[in-house]
């Protein structure tokens, strides 16, 4: 069960759960800590995870001065700090992997390692015109449920609409009692469009894990591989038959896969990580079941 977490003059819904090196799970756009159920089934076996709603998003209110970038970072920086955790491996997505990479940039210290799924140092053209369409559409929609089917065709792939598990994410999605408002979507985008980290990005140190899906039409693989290429020793990978989010469509990859990556940063470092049983020999993919919120 999660909880409010004093954060300053904030009041931040956070979940924790598990055992091992802490681990701190970013989401994006209107994400709560649902959006992250898989890792929080998956991994709290040997990791301690912090999951919260962004502000403005699920049970975390929309502060008076908005949504920023910066802000956010600061959220992240002190629910760790409440938390009395020290340093934890950073995960972010999409708008939460911008979160992530400014928490390493403004926090050093509190930032173990990074992995950025879906993430931009600066939107394109392109991009920046499928923003705009979601604001357009976040205000013209007839209701939440067509919204999301319209949203989702940019987040998952065709795979996963065809063998019914959008159908099953839009379900729980309209269920959730805990709504964004149109104008809390509308704050956190107005400063989303604008970020560029750009010319900072060489002054991360943490090690940095970037992965992209082929089939991303959003975050399209050339934006991660910009990220990776300004931020010393980070590594990137393409997951050619995956889009904006395989860790909820292929859990169990993705879980292994930055698993292993954070087993590597602890290995570097001298602190070996608790290993679980089953270790060496992952599960294949499982069909995801339902989680609270894409984007």
């Amino acid at each position: 069960m999660g909880a409010h977490v004093r954060a300053g003059d904030r009041q931040i819904w956070t979940e924790q759960v598990g055992q091992g090196p802490d681990v701190l799970l970013i989401g994006g756009l209107g994400d709560t800590v649902e959006s992250w159920q898989f890792q929080l089934d998956g991994l709290a076996d040997r990791y301690r995870l912090t999951a919260f709603d962004n502000r403005g998003a699920g049970r975390t209110p929309m502060p008076a001065e908005g949504a920023t970038v910066a802000g956010m970072a600061d959220d992240a920086a002190a629910v760790l700090e409440a938390l009395g955790i020290g340093s934890a491996h950073v995960a972010g997505f999409s708008g939460g992997s911008l979160i992530s990479q400014e928490l390493a940039l403004r926090r050093p210290d509190l930032v173990r390692s990074l992995v950025l799924q879906s993430t931009w140092a600066a939107l394109d053209p392109y991009f920046r015109a499928w923003g705009h369409f979601v604001e357009w559409l976040v205000d013209n929609a007839s209701d939440e449920r067509t919204f999301l089917e319209s949203f989702f065709l940019w987040i998952y792939t065709p795979r996963a609409h065809n063998d019914g598990t959008v159908a099953a994410f839009i379900d729980e999605v309209v269920a959730f009692p805990h709504k964004q408002s149109a104008e809390d979507v509308h704050r956190f985008l107005a400063d989303i469009w604008h970020y560029d980290s750009t010319e900072r990005l060489p002054g991360i140190s943490a090690p940095t894990l970037v992965l992209a899906g082929g089939v991303d039409p959003t975050a399209r693989p050339h934006l991660g591989r910009a990220v990776a290429d300004l931020i010393p020793g980070a590594r990137f990978e393409v997951w050619e038959t995956e889009s904006h989010q395989p860790f909820q469509e292929v859990p169990d990859r993705w879980n292994a896969r930055v698993d292993a990556f954070w087993q590597e940063v602890a290995a570097r470092a001298g602190t070996p990580h608790p290993r679980a049983a089953d270790d060496e020999h992952p599960s294949p993919d499982r069909p995801p079941a339902p989680s609270a919120r894409g984007g």
